[in-house]
């Protein structure tokens, strides 16, 4: 079995963290609005990218999947006082799922 620094080494991949944030929200436009609108604000504190999802049968259903250079950028991004404001005034409904996930293997099939 590898051990993350092992496996990376390994194969090459990069230490890489994501975060994926799954939520609903009231108001798919505005959540975008704002979402876009902070972009320059997620990049400057270390986002490397991100996908945006939603639910095919619930399209304020959202899945976000941001990918940062280490897990302390990540983490200071998303449990930060600006980032739950800006949550509430997108229109989130309750508390967002928040998972830290590190990327073990990727492949083409």
């Amino acid at each position: 079995m590898y051990s993350k620094s092992k496996y990376n080494e390994d194969m090459g991949a990069d230490n890489l963290t994501y975060v994926l944030i799954i939520h609903r929200v009231e108001d798919f436009a505005k959540w975008k609005s704002l979402y876009d609108e902070d972009g320059s604000t997620r990049k400057a504190k270390g986002s490397k990218g991100a996908q945006l999802l939603r639910n095919t049968n619930d399209p304020n259903h959202l899945v976000v999947m941001t990918e940062w250079a280490d897990l302390d950028s990540a983490k200071n991004f998303v449990e930060s006082e600006d980032l739950s404001k800006t949550m509430q005034e997108a229109t989130v409904v309750g508390k967002p799922a928040v998972f830290y996930l590190e990327e073990i293997e990727k492949t083409d099939y």
